[in-house]
């Protein structure tokens, strides 16, 4: 385990630790299982996405929502069933970062995917989405921080 996966939270870190042991194949395999797992959007979010974020640096439509729920920050994507990999990534996410505090979610490596092996089966150009996805969740943290 690297000392960034140590920093992660409890399920970040496991799943982080799930793709670090799987190889290749293995690791797209495991990120279209999580686009498959992906937590659904609130009935009151469908068809809302001028009430989410947009994420424009990736080559998908996609939008984020965040909000605060007992004290934890709780993330929803809107990605298309077409971009399994955003998808994927999106889940990973929102499954690992679900119920961290604002300050938490900022103290996140924003290379902690490079753990995950990503870099290794994935595009440039899905890397990047992969980072401007970070980045937007960490923006919504910030928002909510300040908003208190």
């Amino acid at each position: 385990m690297s000392d960034q996966t140590n920093a992660l939270p409890p399920r970040l870190s496991e799943i982080v630790e799930d793709f670090k042991f799987s190889e290749g194949r293995e690791k797209l395999d495991l990120l279209l299982e999580f686009s498959d797992s992906m937590p659904p959007l609130p009935e009151r979010l469908h068809g809302k996405r001028d009430a989410m974020e947009p994420v424009h640096e990736c080559m998908s439509p996609v939008f984020i929502h965040a909000e605060m729920q007992d004290g934890g920050m709780v993330y929803y994507f809107d990605v298309p069933e077409e971009a399994p990999t955003v998808r994927g990534y999106a889940s990973v996410l929102s499954q690992g970062l679900h119920g961290l505090t604002p300050e938490q979610v900022l103290a996140l490596p924003s290379t902690f995917f490079e753990d995950m092996g990503l870099q290794g089966v994935l595009s440039p150009q899905r890397l990047n989405g992969i980072t401007a996805l970070l980045a937007h969740v960490k923006r919504l943290a910030v928002r909510e921080l300040s908003s208190n």
